[in-house]
């Protein structure tokens, strides 16, 4: 016997019912289609629809966008990374061209300080550059860059363009040692500018200080007068800075004042110098004539006959006496 079928009943049927339902739904479309067109209502239930759909669509999408997020974070970091060290290498770079550039300039205006100084005092002088430092509180030297085979000899007089830094005590083929005025081994002939006193300064071993010992108590001398090189002695020529008087104060006898001296040459920042080649004028009274003394033949015998004759002063000339004919054969 043959089971019985299911029958399905279409929506579209040529029923009457399945006529009537097609015809209220095109009925209700056509109204939803005219309150959409004029008051919008579809448009807000679309609107409230995608806004409660949308944190969903997010959700969905989230993985997606913490990968790209997370790869363009890295290269960007990536990136940023290798331009800051770009960026700190030429501006390192930079800094270290504008240090150059200007340590150039600061040796480009003392080098034309040295030069117009050489020029204005009309003297010959050596261009010379340090090339090392002693100081200590027991020893003030520099070492300059030229030596013997450069002409250099031991106490030429060292300045720069502000005034003397000392003299040179050691010399070798292509280098010399310059005792400093702060030196505690060091003396300089000095004489104040101003009321013509003279006196001797000597080092201190400290880097700003010179001392002028026994001054007289009436001498007349003032903070801020200057100190300049007095001839004395012929090592120093005349007339060059030598410091300038900070202070006043008795010495520890209370007999006599010391002026402390500051340095008028640039001792810790002067890196180039001025080896002094001219003689310094004669100082004193022009040396005696020489005597005239008996002849050749007579001058070893002077010799020979003792030191009374040449230390008596009751003998104008030696006179001829047998003995002293008798030794010429």
């Amino acid at each position: 016997m043959a089971l019985p079928q299911k029958e399905s009943t279409p929506i579209f049927s040529d029923a009457t019912a399945g006529t009537l339902r097609l015809i209220a739904y095109l009925a209700l479309a056509a109204v939803l289609m005219v309150l959409d067109h004029r008051n919008g209502w579809l448009h807000r239930a679309r609107y409230a629809g995608a806004a409660a759909i949308v944190p969903i669509y997010k959700l969905a999408a989230a993985p997606a966008d913490w990968i790209h997020a997370a790869s363009t974070t890295l290269t960007q970091h990536s990136k940023l990374v290798d331009e800051n060290r770009q960026l700190r290498e030429a501006l390192l770079l930079a800094e270290a061209r504008l240090n150059r550039m200007h340590a150039v300039t600061q040796q480009n205006e003392r080098l034309k300080q040295l030069l117009d100084t050489q020029q204005l005092l009309g003297m010959h002088a050596q261009l010379a550059r340090l090339i090392d430092v002693q100081l200590g509180p027991t020893r003030d030297r520099v070492m300059l860059n030229v030596g013997v085979d450069e002409g250099v000899h031991v106490g030429q007089t060292v300045i720069d363009s502000h005034g003397v830094m000392g003299q040179i005590v050691e010399v070798l083929p292509h280098a010399s040692v310059a005792m400093l005025v702060i030196d505690p081994d060091h003396a300089v002939p000095v004489m104040a500018s101003r009321t013509g006193l003279r006196g001797i300064a000597h080092g201190t071993g400290d880097a700003d200080q010179l001392v002028v010992p026994n001054l007289p108590l009436s001498s007349d001398v003032k903070n801020g007068d200057q100190w300049v090189t007095s001839g004395l002695g012929g090592r120093f020529p005349a007339g060059f800075p030598v410091g300038t008087v900070t202070q006043l104060k008795r010495d520890a006898s209370g007999m006599f004042l010391e002026a402390l001296v500051k340095p008028a040459a640039q001792l810790e920042r002067s890196g180039e110098v001025l080896l002094l080649r001219d003689q310094p004028d004669p100082v004193g009274p022009p040396a005696p004539a020489p005597e005239v003394g008996p002849p050749d033949s007579l001058a070893p015998r002077a010799t020979q006959g003792g030191r009374r004759a040449l230390n008596s002063d009751l003998m104008p000339s030696v006179p001829s006496q047998p003995a002293t004919a008798g030794t010429t054969p």
